[in-house]
């Protein structure tokens, strides 16, 4: 009698393309960190491409033992204005497919849509690759903040030319789902975001570090982590940190992150605590030594800092968007606001300054909510969104119209 047995997921090679990677502190990097890791772990073959950053050589790199991929390749790359720690990849199409035909992948991923991007998709296009994207990023959103509105037509449709020449484009949530669809962009995947609640703990608070800050006892440490840009909605923060401390002195405003707007916040604020960027478990120790957590962006398409925030055991206060709409139930495990109500996200802030019994209770029930959200289940969502997508599903892909970004 012949013994049966259940395959599991055939163990494939993917190429994942990227303007930003490890060791670069943002979303991004992050997820895709944990994208690798997981991929790795299951077994696949995993290449990087990105660009160079400074002091770095170009070309294929096999990896020593690094735990996110088997090779990666630095293309060219220059600074992005504006961001001068940020660089975009120089390649061209015929670069990157003399590069896949040595090592053909089952399957390529774009995170980014700049010149990197570009040229991936249309490599991987012109070789049968199957391609998919990613919507990490409301680029179009950012002119707003920028003196450069009358662009956000223009670059919403060159998200949609970009992303529609792709076989699927994943979003973390079912609004961006809305939001992609309404920008004619199809077909989407909803592929959302973990934690490691063993990274991000409550049992890495560390009071040495919140007197460090200034803080004694039961002094509220009101916390922000992320880049210091403008489109980080950074002045609403001040704002509501500033509220708070007329009712409580001694509350302290801990940043944590750099970004453009750094110089200028601590020159008009050198009251406040500025930690620059911190990873790994230094960066759990801050959040764990916190109390008040502020994320007032309104232009993120996730963000992950929430639900690090929420492991830590911080009430986080947001506004009803990216992960706080999926994962904040209002005055259960978190506080929201409406988009369009800067007075209540500053409210409900205050609201949990002044009461001890509704903070606790908050921090209590956010840990237990980020307990669910594991990265496990998001790796075999991956997989089956970009390396087991349906033969036909692909065909119906590649016949879309592109549409210009005319």
């Amino acid at each position: 009698m012949t013994e049966t047995r259940l395959a599991g997921p055939r163990k494939q090679h993917i190429t994942i393309v990227s303007e930003t990677f490890p060791p670069e502190i943002n979303g991004v990097a992050n997820t895709l960190r944990h994208l690798c890791l997981g991929l790795v772990q299951h077994g696949h073959e995993v290449t990087i491409v990105r660009p160079r950053q400074r002091y770095e050589r170009k070309g294929l790199i096999p990896s020593a033992g690094n735990a996110l991929f088997a090779n990666e390749h630095v293309v060219a790359s220059l600074p992005l204005p504006g961001y001068a720690d940020l660089r975009v990849g120089i390649a061209s199409s015929s670069q990157l497919q003399r590069l896949w035909q040595t090592n053909r992948p089952d399957a390529v991923y774009v995170a980014t849509q700049g010149p990197l991007g570009i040229a991936a998709v249309s490599a991987a296009r012109t070789m049968g690759l199957p391609v998919g994207s990613g919507f990490h990023t409301n680029f179009h959103q950012y002119s707003r903040y920028y003196g450069f509105g009358a662009l956000e037509k223009l670059m919403c449709a060159y998200g949609r030319w970009f992303h529609n020449r792709t076989d699927i484009t994943l979003v973390p949530t079912t609004k961006m789902q809305h939001v992609t669809s309404n920008m004619g962009i199809t077909p989407t995947g909803l592929w959302s975001r973990g934690v490691d609640c063993q990274r991000f703990t409550p049992d890495k608070r560390d009071e040495s570090l919140r007197a460090s800050w200034g803080l004694e006892g039961n002094d509220r440490a009101v916390l922000y982590v992320g880049r210091l840009a403008a489109e980080k909605n950074i002045r609403t923060a001040v704002a509501c940190y500033e509220r708070i401390r007329k009712l409580y002195p001694r509350a302290k405003f801990v940043l944590v992150g750099n970004g453009p707007m750094r110089k200028q916040l601590s020159e008009k604020h050198p009251d406040y605590i500025f930690c620059g960027a911190q990873s790994g478990n230094e960066l759990a120790r801050h959040y764990a030594s916190g109390d008040l957590f502020l994320f007032p962006s309104k232009t993120d398409t996730f963000g992950n800092v929430v639900l690090e925030a929420m492991a830590s055991g911080l009430a986080v206060v947001a506004y009803n968007d990216a992960a706080a709409h999926e994962h904040i139930r209002h005055e259960e495990n978190g506080i929201k606001a409406p988009l369009d109500q800067d007075e209540r996200f500053i409210n409900g802030a205050l609201r949990l300054a002044n009461q001890p019994s509704l903070l606790k209770r908050i921090r209590t029930q956010a840990r237990i909510e980020a307990l669910k959200l594991n990265w496990e289940s998001r790796i075999k969502q991956f997989e089956k969104l970009v390396l087991n997508q349906n033969p036909k599903a692909r065909l119906h892909a590649r016949n879309k119209q592109s549409i210009s970004i005319l």
